[in-house]
C-alpha cells in the first residue's frame, strides 16, 4: 500500500485548499478511504471518510459544512476540499484506508495570517 498526500501549504484564515492522496498497491475502488490530521503533541483526528463508491461520506463535527471528501476511482485518488479554513485546522493531513495500518508521509496545512 502506497499513499502520497499533496496539496498542503500556507493559507490565510477563510481561504481554501484542496488536498490529494494518490494511492497504489491495492484495489482502491473496493475500500472506503479516510482523511486524518495531527497536531504535534496530540493524537491523530479522523476528519472525513468516504465509501468505496463515493455515495457515502461522514465528517468530524469540527469540519462539517466546510470540508468535502471525494474520490476518483479511475485515478485511485482521494481528495479533501477545505474551505473557510481556520487557524485550528493547522495540522499535518494524512489519508488512510481504514482497514490498513499504512500511513503516507502527510501534507502540512498551515492556516495563518
Amino acid at each position: 500500500v502506497q499513499l502520497v498526500e499533496s496539496g498542503g501549504g500556507l493559507v490565510q484564515p477563510g481561504g481554501s485548499l484542496r488536498l490529494s492522496c494518490a494511492t497504489s498497491g491495492f484495489a482502491f475502488n473496493r475500500y472506503p478511504m479516510s482523511w486524518y490530521r495531527q497536531v504535534p503533541g496530540k493524537e491523530r483526528e479522523l476528519v472525513a471518510t468516504i465509501g468505496n463508491t463515493g455515495s457515502f461520506a461522514s465528517y468530524a463535527d469540527s469540519v462539517k459544512g466546510r470540508f468535502t471528501i471525494s474520490r476518483d476511482n479511475a485515478k485511485n485518488t482521494v481528495y479533501l476540499q477545505m474551505n473557510s479554513l481556520k487557524p485550528e485546522d493547522t495540522a499535518v493531513y494524512y489519508c488512510k484506508m481504514p482497514i490498513s495500518d499504512d500511513w503516507g508521509q502527510g501534507t502540512q496545512v498551515t492556516v495563518s495570517s
